[in-house]
């Protein structure tokens, strides 16, 4: 496939002049003859907004910088979803719709210079007419592959595929000041057969966030068939989270082999009545925690983001049972290590009217941290901040524990809440810091213990 190099279509490397139109070119020669990759060899290059077409590869060559523009003027408004929902936005640093086989590759760097858009949100929100740029992302797009570059530094999320299908993410590093603001750092979002390999992400917000539209959302698209494997996440609010936007369906999800460290928490299922949708067949294996506040969250009871106060929300009152329902079932945990874990072990908070449900957790190893932070595990009302907590479950049934290990807990390893037909097996609770019962059970419902070891060993 023929190269297009940038250089021969006007752009001038470590200039301070603007690349936009020089790269624009290129990918409309590469187009013209079919398709090709166009290059960007070693050097700084300042550019605006980039708009892709299909079968073009955009490849960064090893030294070679893209440094995005901070002016809104070099981003032009297009229609796109923000956070769930379809409107007007600023294109993003990269952008395409519409394409098929299409690519965003090499060793070089993506800068989105997002400091000024940061400030802007924080100080200056006026000066927002429309939502920030995102660093990458295509929408309904088919055969996307992004592998191999350096991102930092976006102004908003950074990778956010939309409604794409056949996404390959590969050996990413991606890097974004933790106090940034919603600088998620790969989103699919109402996306089928996405691979996300081999990434290194520290990020300001959430380092992977699995979308899905919310109750605002026309088209309800599920996210599925994904697979994640084989990453480092270190520092943002979650290292993989699952919703708030979910009202499309989550399902069809493996995570394994992976290492969060210093996430605020680890694998967080998040959403709230009135969003509707079902998170269902999530399986998580073989991951490392370290210095977390909390490795386990699922709340139906989430209350950030629009009319997430309204009593509707927060009200622990049953309420019918209608398609604005949400609920998370079929979700397993196998082969996991936390160590220095805060506030709880572990959080799960159904629906009065509808309970998070067939869940299971094996052979896990939890180590709460000998000088913790007292802090929330979940964003929902009534809940205040705590420290060296076992498993929370509220509103829960079909759920199972075998072969967990919690050391240097407060109070009991396992506290029920309105559970139903909850079975602890071959459990052992290590160092308790407040000898207490093993399982505390505040309502009543089938429930079957077999202990491995009592407290205090």
């Amino acid at each position: 496939m023929q190269v297009y190099n940038i250089i021969d279509f006007g752009a001038l490397k470590d200039s301070g002049v603007p690349a936009t139109e020089a790269i624009a070119a290129a990918i409309e020669a590469a187009s013209w003859a079919g398709g090709g990759t166009v290059f960007v060899p070693a050097g700084f290059f300042l550019t605006g907004s980039i708009r892709m077409k299909s079968h073009i590869e955009l490849r960064l060559g090893p030294g070679a910088v893209l440094s995005f523009s901070t002016s809104p003027e070099d981003y032009p408004v297009v229609e796109s979803r923000w956070e769930g929902v379809k409107r007007p936005v600023h294109a993003s640093c990269i952008y395409g719709e519409d394409l098929e086989q299409v690519s965003v590759t090499g060793s070089g760097c993506l800068n989105g210079n997002g400091q000024l858009w940061w400030e802007k949100y924080r100080d200056r929100p006026e000066e927002l007419t429309y939502p920030r740029p995102k660093l990458i992302s295509f929408d309904r797009c088919k055969r996307v592959t992004i592998r191999d570059v350096m991102l930092v530094n976006s102004p908003s999320w950074t990778v956010n595929p939309i409604a794409c299908r056949d996404v390959t993410i590969d050996n990413l590093s991606i890097y974004n000041p933790p106090d940034s603001p919603n600088t998620d750092g790969i989103n699919p979002e109402s996306c089928s057969n996405v691979r996300i390999s081999n990434c290194h992400i520290d990020v300001g917000d959430d380092c992977i966030a699995i979308k899905a539209g919310t109750e605002d959302t026309a088209e309800r698209i599920p996210c599925e068939n994904i697979t994640i494997t084989n990453c480092t996440m270190i520092h943002g609010h979650g290292a993989v989270v699952l919703g708030s936007e979910m009202s499309g369906d989550i399902r069809n999800v493996t995570i394994s082999n992976c290492v969060f460290k210093q996430t605020d928490r680890g694998i967080r299922l998040k959403s709230r009545r009135g969003r509707g949708g079902t998170v269902e067949d999530i399986r998580i294996s073989n991951i490392v925690m370290e210095d977390v506040i909390c490795p386990f969250i699922m709340n139906l009871y989430y209350f950030c983001g629009p009319r997430g106060k309204d009593k509707y929300v927060w009200d622990k009152n049953p309420y019918p049972v209608t398609e604005e329902t949400p609920q998370f079932r079929r979700i397993h945990f196998a082969n996991i290590t936390a160590r220095r874990v805060h506030a709880a072990a572990g959080f799960i908070y159904g629906l009065a009217e509808r309970y998070v449900s067939e869940i299971t957790f094996d052979c896990i190893d939890i180590s709460m941290a000998e000088n913790a932070v007292p802090g929330r595990p979940a964003m929902m009302a009534g809940i205040q901040d705590m420290n060296n907590r076992g498993f929370y479950l509220g509103n829960v049934r079909d759920i199972r524990f075998r072969q967990v290990t919690i050391e240097n807990h407060e109070g009991p390893a396992f506290y029920i809440e309105n559970g139903e037909q909850v079975e602890v097996e071959q459990c052992r609770s290590r160092n308790t810091r407040r000898p207490e019962r093993l399982v505390e059970q505040v309502t009543l419902g089938p429930l079957e213990l077999s202990f491995a070891e009592q407290q205090g060993e």
